[in-house]
């Protein structure tokens, strides 16, 4: 696999980044049939991330991949005011039961489609022409950032270490303006 780099910010971005909250309140959602809190590796990955960064996950749930069940969990997480980050996992392929991106693409407000762009570049850096069957999306949802990723490992640690992390704050803060 080849290496991500961070791309160097000018000194302007790293000013403005600098005001951004250090620690976001989130809540991870699991979407999968076949795992449960004990064999989610995936969302348990996604979790120490958060922390390790410091972070504090407010809730945690693995839900089967129905788009109803997904609408409730991140219908409630945003009705928690101290909630600022929604991140999802699973359910982002193209099989008949994946319907995550349906059920997520469908309550955003404002769509963060750059990270659905780049997200996609850099899986085909890493396994080539299979990164176009990934449906990975973020956007705005009543004032709360929510991120919708693979549900592989491999998948969320690409994510959450060259995107979500080193962005979450910063994503935060423009919210709050």
């Amino acid at each position: 696999m080849p290496e991500h780099r961070s791309h160097p910010l000018s000194e302007a971005h790293v000013e403005h980044k600098a005001h951004a909250p250090h620690r976001v309140t989130c809540v991870v959602i699991t979407c999968s049939d076949t795992r449960d809190s004990h064999t989610d590796t995936s969302g348990q990955l996604m979790m120490r991330l958060l922390k390790e960064q410091g972070h504090e996950v407010a809730g945690y749930h693995v839900v089967k991949d129905e788009p109803s069940e997904i609408r409730r969990l991140i219908e409630q997480a945003a009705q928690t005011d101290s909630v600022q980050a929604i991140l999802v996992n699973g359910g982002t392929g193209i099989s008949k039961r994946d319907s995550t991106f349906e059920a997520v693409d469908g309550m955003l407000e404002k769509r963060l489609v750059g990270f659905g762009e780049i997200f996609r570049y850099l899986t085909y850096q890493d396994i080539g022409s299979p990164a176009i069957m990934t449906r990975a999306t973020a956007g705005i949802f009543r004032g709360r950032v929510v991120f919708s990723t693979p549900g592989s490992e491999g998948a969320v640690r690409l994510a959450m270490d060259s995107l979500i992390l080193p962005e979450l704050g910063h994503i935060v803060q423009q919210l709050r303006k």
